[in-house]
């Protein structure tokens, strides 16, 4: 089922944004008013899918959701956002921090609800970098005496 942009109208009046990031994963999320759709467009391959279809398992689905859950405001909105770098569990996590961003745009009353549940301060758990003379970033090459 190929869902395109143009099934929505988003525009300054109907519209909320909000930037998510998580690992190496970066969602712009839109927040449409008068749909119900959901849709991800990965920016590698220009594709849409279905936000559920694309995040695979259901818990990765309800933690997208979840500041909607939280503030009540599941039925108001559909959800636009595009996705690119990580993987499909970094990527669910932008998400969620991308709706919200922009459910702040829409209400600065729910940032207190919001802030409560740790969904205003970004993750920032990173991958750690590679050093020199070690195989990943702490595995080391087994030793040898001779």
């Amino acid at each position: 089922m190929s869902l395109k942009l143009k099934d929505f109208k988003i525009g300054f009046d109907n519209s909320y944004y909000g930037t998510g990031r998580r690992k190496e994963s970066v969602a712009r999320v839109w927040l449409v008013r008068g749909t119900d759709r959901q849709i991800v467009k990965v920016k590698e391959s220009g594709k849409e899918y279905d936000l559920k279809s694309y995040l695979q398992r259901e818990t990765l689905y309800r933690k997208a959701l979840y500041p909607l859950k939280l503030t009540g405001t599941e039925d108001r909105f559909g959800i636009y956002a595009t996705v690119s770098g990580g993987g499909i569990s970094g990527q669910a996590e932008a998400i969620m921090y991308g709706v919200a961003r922009a459910l702040l745009k829409y209400n600065a009353n729910l940032r207190s609800t919001l802030k409560k549940a740790g969904l205003l301060k970004r993750d920032a758990r990173e991958k750690e970098r590679k050093k020199y003379g070690l195989m990943k970033a702490r595995k080391a090459y087994r030793w040898s005496k001779r």
